[in-house]
């Protein structure tokens, strides 16, 4: 057992990092790492089955952390593109294939199981791929994370159901399935129940105790423990894990159970890949060449004109689109996970199952060098909209730049019931943005004409909350010059940008990071024993010295020499004025 122990992470260790380096993936590393050792390789290891079976405790705590990353709120938010676009990408693939299925011979249901487990793509491998070109945040990037998350949920139910398709339940008697029913909906019912009321106290007195691997034992046992409750009445082990993770996923011991699950996770779906690697029968690559390859077109083919479609359906550009199609049209792991349970239940033959294995390993292959070639002659400046047409009534507030800081001020304008403008340059995040239901006008507040739409000669207010200091002040200069009356309140990102501001007569200033500075100073203050008053004066002290700082350095900002010796100057001063003020607090009243 050692001796398989040392292979398999010999093999991972050597394969993965050479895939990924040749940007493949690392699921792909474990699937030729398997090949490689497997009986259709070098044959080192042979009793395949014993390891895949034991490796499928991967699959398990990957569903636990999906569950766990799955909040409701978060859900509902991206609900529109998660069941839109990823409820028709899971239908009309699984209509698709299952329909080629019939054709090639397979019966109805594993046609169905053989169309569903193909219209899955690689959660894993995708989101690694988009991630390392740092393409999620483009719109097919968004896209495509929406679709594999309804796949995600879409393959919870079908695992359930799956063992009760097969034509060969145990105990499959008259009213078994019934019995059988009742048992499923009760076990999901206990563990519904018990994770919402037992799972968060047990949790918060283990946490109370302070040894953090007591933690991870209670995590593990929480995970095996909900698996094996499905398992005993016939569901798949899988669905309790993920069931599990989602009652956990609002508490907030969230974070560190991921962290103490991941590294588990990582190792058993590590060899999960590799066991089903070594059960890839590479002798069919050869036996049966044509259909393999006439397979994986299809399969490929399929998938990506369907996404395509309902990517352009969508609103997606077409060069996104194609990126869409190109991204997810592989078969993922899930389909060796399904595969497995249609053998065991009696709905697919094995012969079948290792045909569809190799075809779903050989896209998975075919994926990185053909996204490579779609994102070659991709042009992205295609896809930038043209700026929208603003036709606003008169409001008293203008907010330029919808960010992190430009959000605040507006869900307070919008509390207060206080109508505002919005004019967001950054494409994305205006995409981003109308998701919540918001009203944001693409286009660039440093135009006048843009401006004059938006009717800032009639308004009294103009938030300056753009990130990037070079067009934060190009449209503060076209404000400050076309619109003098109009008063500014700007968020600057560091001094030297403050003092820039100052340059064009913009007084109302706010450093972005220099409010939170100092509420965690006072927080840090209060923690290290200091009375309350003390850090409140002190706070204040500070504050006026720096604005009082700030005014003075403005006039010699630009001469660097002059602004290092002034700084000095005042870092000692205030050193000598808090000296001072604890001197005068030690010095005995009376």
């Amino acid at each position: 057992m050692l001796t398989e122990i040392a292979l398999f992470l010999a093999a991972a260790v050597i394969a993965v990092p050479l895939f990924k380096r040749f940007g493949l993936g690392a699921v792909l590393g474990y699937l030729f790492a398997g090949m490689l050792i497997g009986p259709s390789g070098l044959g080192l290891i042979d009793d395949v089955d014993r390891v895949l079976h034991a490796s499928e405790f991967g699959v398990v705590l990957l569903m636990f952390v999906i569950g766990l990353e799955l909040q409701i709120s978060r859900l509902w938010l991206l609900r529109h593109h998660v069941f839109g676009l990823g409820g028709a990408q899971v239908m009309l693939s699984t209509a698709a294939l299952a329909g080629l299925a019939l054709l090639y011979g397979l019966p109805p249901v594993a046609a169905l199981v053989a169309g569903f487990a193909l219209a899955m793509s690689s959660t894993a491998f995708v989101l690694q791929m988009l991630a390392e070109r740092k393409e999620l945040p483009d719109r097919h990037g968004r896209a495509a994370f929406a679709i594999l998350l309804f796949q995600d949920l879409a393959v919870i139910p079908f695992l359930a159901l799956l063992p009760f398709l097969g034509p060969s339940l145990p105990g499959a008697g008259e009213g078994a399935g019934w019995i059988g029913a009742v048992k499923a909906i009760g076990a999901l019912f206990l563990v519904v129940i018990g994770g919402r009321y037992l799972l968060r106290p047990v949790f918060r007195r283990l946490a109370s105790i302070d040894m953090p691997e007591l933690f991870t034992a209670a995590a593990l046992l929480t995970v095996t423990g909900t698996a094996l409750a499905m398992e005993s009445v016939g569901l798949s082990m899988s669905l309790g894990a993920f069931l599990a993770g989602v009652l956990l996923a609002d508490s907030e011991y969230r974070h560190e159970l991921q962290a103490d699950i991941e590294p588990f996770k990582g190792l058993l779906l590590g060899l999960f890949f590799i066991a089903v690697g070594m059960s890839a029968k590479l002798s069919l690559v050869l036996a049966e060449p044509l259909t393999i390859i006439v397979a994986v077109v299809v399969l490929i083919g399929v998938k990506a004109l369907i996404l395509y479609g309902i990517g352009r359906i969508s609103g997606l550009p077409a060069e996104s689109a194609r990126s869409l199609a190109f991204a997810l049209p592989q078969g993922g792991e899930f389909a060796f996970v399904l595969f497995g349970i249609a053998v065991t239940a009696g709905i697919m033959a094995e012969t079948e199952r290792d045909l569809l294995i190799v075809v779903v390993t050989a896209s998975m292959i075919a994926t990185p060098p053909l996204y490579a070639l779609v994102a070659r002659f991709r042009h992205r400046r295609d896809e930038a909209p043209v700026y929208d047409a603003i036709d606003v009534p008169e409001h008293e507030v203008i907010l330029a730049g919808f960010g992190p800081f430009g959000q605040i001020v507006g869900r307070m304008l919008r509390v207060k019931k206080i109508p505002y403008t919005v004019l967001e340059r950054d494409a994305k995040q205006v995409d981003f943005v109308r998701q919540f239901g918001n009203t944001i006008f693409y286009s660039d507040a440093g135009r006048v004409e843009v401006l004059r739409a938006a009717k800032a000669d009639k308004a009294r207010f103009f938030v300056l909350a753009i990130a990037d200091a070079e067009q934060s002040l190009r449209v503060a200069e076209v404000v400050r010059r076309h619109f003098p009356n109009l008063r500014v309140f700007a968020c600057a990102r560091d001094r030297n940008h403050a003092m820039r501001l100052m340059d064009l007569g913009i007084t109302d200033i706010v450093r972005r990071a220099y409010a939170s500075s100092l509420e965690i100073t006072g927080e840090l203050m209060r923690a290290l024993g200091e009375p309350e008053a003390q850090v409140k004066r002190e706070l204040d002290r500070f504050r006026r010295f720096d604005q009082e700082t700030l005014l003075k350095q403005h006039a010699i900002y630009r001469d660097e020499k002059a602004l290092i010796q002034t700084a000095k100057d005042f870092s000692r001063e205030l050193e000598q004025l808090f000296e001072a003020d604890a001197a005068a607090a030690d010095k005995p009243s009376g």
